[in-house]
């Protein structure tokens, strides 16, 4: 018996990276999940996968900036599986297109804040309003939403999508407020520095000895880290869990900054 049998999710984002990962690791836990991305053959292929190793997937494409995909995508997986226990707002708009032009404030063009805001936000915003009322008709539910440690602190770029995410927490404290009571449970996972293909393309090398460098643990996150700690949200055994931003960043947040300037070379 996996630990989210009879379960029903949706993953947004779903397509690669984290979304992907996490996608398998629900479906594996006993899950039924809805593969929800822009890319359609991305998803398609993400819940052949699953199908093809015994699991229950299904491919959507939703864009999480526009309302009637987000509320066809809720439609979906309820008419589909019967209902909606788990929900996991992982899309987010950080291709290197995007991430490229997101800037100092000074030099941020209007156009990458608000496309920051309306996938890493609003996106998450809309998931919520279409979710919750089906879980609610299934006696509650759990919401895991994508945020990230650039949240949680100051940078000297990526303004737009740390202030996306910082919003996206608020959010998850207003989710967990608002519908308690209901028996919705929300929460946040704020990864640290994640090695996915994308990153691995885009950032160089010194920069990610540099994050490692960084991290208390001797070495960098890989996508089934934050994969598992969404089945840990979404499952029972969380259940007296709600309203917190759980980072899973390899201690990264967890010392002073300076540490990792004077840490011998030997460790």
């Amino acid at each position: 018996m996996g630990k989210l049998d009879g379960k029903v999710a949706i993953v947004t984002g779903a397509a690669s990276g984290i979304g992907a990962e996490t996608v398998c690791a629900l479906a594996e836990a006993g899950a039924r999940v809805l593969v929800a991305d822009l890319n359609l053959e991305g998803a398609r292929e993400v819940a052949a996968g699953i199908e093809a190793r015994g699991g229950r997937a299904l491919a959507c494409r939703a864009d999480v900036a526009e309302e009637d995909d987000v509320r066809r995508m809720v439609r979906t997986a309820v008419e589909s599986f019967g209902g909606l226990d788990v929900l996991h707002n992982n899309a987010a708009a950080s291709a290197s297109a995007q991430m490229d032009r997101d800037l100092d404030f000074l030099n941020l063009e209007v156009e990458v804040w608000d496309r920051a805001m309306a996938v890493n936000a609003r996106g998450p915003m809309l998931g919520c309003k279409h979710a919750v009322p089906a879980m609610i008709e299934r006696g509650g539910g759990s919401i895991i939403n994508t945020s990230s440690v650039s949240g949680l602190t100051g940078n000297l770029t990526h303004t737009a999508y740390g202030a996306s995410k910082g919003a996206l927490n608020a959010l998850t404290l207003g989710v967990a407020t608002l519908f308690g009571k209901r028996g919705i449970r929300c929460n946040a996972i704020a990864p640290g520095v994640i090695r996915t293909p994308s990153l691995e393309a885009n950032v160089p090398a010194e920069l990610l000895a540099a994050y490692e460098a960084s991290n208390l643990l001797p070495r960098l996150g890989q996508a089934r880290d934050i994969a598992q700690a969404v089945v840990f949200l979404a499952s029972d055994e969380s259940a007296y869990i709600t309203g917190q931003i759980l980072r899973v960043d390899g201690g990264a947040m967890s010392h002073h900054p300076a540490v990792a300037q004077f840490r011998p070379a030997s460790d």
